[in-house]
């Protein structure tokens, strides 16, 4: 079985070595991406978008498609960690099963840090969220740092402390919720006659001009994708560090 895993891997190298060797070469200014899709990009994006973050423009307007299967990678990856490590114990064995006790939160200073910090990390994740249309950010920054910000309540305090107030029903359906979001806006622009995900459709709703529905509608895909991301760390977070039984792990 070994042998013919390694066979099956050095075919594929080959493959993909062999396909690599058409590509054009590193900055080739006359490749197609330099010479025709990169100016078109940083000339007409603004114009097309009202977006002055090309990097944006790209990712939730251009490539909107890539943008929103790469948000879904990421609740498919939290989700399968989910079945893997997730384990409730059977209603037969729940008075037999000791249960661990309860650790009390970490220590004064750790507590009073952690409460200075986490609203300030919050309020500049949705800054970050919000500003990526003018400056690096956007939604999988600004999901990134929001989640953060949780495992760091639950490292400063304890896991079941964090699991209170942000239950983990409520972080599987924001998961999903942020992926049916972006999907949602898609779907709303077909159902109006556009293409999949062609915001300016979204114009006679919004009562603006094409080029600000699709500045309204990067922004609406980018609210999906943060809250996704923030949803799918903490609930990463919360199962290995409580080994799928959502108890204090570390």
């Amino acid at each position: 079985m070994k042998r013919l895993t390694l066979i099956i891997l050095a075919a594929c190298a080959l493959i993909m070595l062999l396909a690599a060797s058409d590509l054009p070469d590193w900055a080739d200014p006359a490749s197609p991406a330099s010479s025709h899709l990169s100016p078109g990009f940083v000339e007409q994006a603004y114009e097309a978008t009202h977006t002055p973050n090309v990097v944006t423009a790209v990712l939730a307007d251009y490539r909107g498609y890539d943008t929103m299967f790469e948000t879904v990678v990421v609740f498919l990856a939290a989700l399968i960690i989910m079945i893997i490590l997730r384990r409730t114990p059977h209603r037969r064995f729940c008075k037999i099963l000791p249960h661990r006790p309860q650790r009390q939160g970490r220590d004064t200073v750790l507590k009073g840090a952690a409460q200075l910090i986490i609203p300030v990390m919050q309020v500049f994740a949705l800054y970050v969220l919000g500003h990526g249309h003018y400056s690096p950010g956007g939604g999988f920054q600004g999901g990134v740092i929001f989640g953060a910000s949780f495992i760091l309540l639950a490292l400063c305090y304890n896991l079941e402390f964090t699991i209170n107030r942000f239950r983990e029903r409520i972080v599987l359906l924001c998961c999903a919720g942020g992926a049916l979001l972006y999907a949602g806006v898609g779907a709303l622009c077909l159902a109006m006659g556009w293409n999949f995900l062609g915001y300016a459709a979204l114009a006679g709703i919004l009562g603006v001009s094409e080029a600000m529905a699709r500045s309204h509608g990067i922004l609406l895909v980018e609210v999906g994708v943060g809250i996704t991301v923030m949803a799918v760390m903490v609930s990463i977070y919360y199962d290995l560090a409580s080994g799928g039984d959502m108890r204090e792990g570390l």
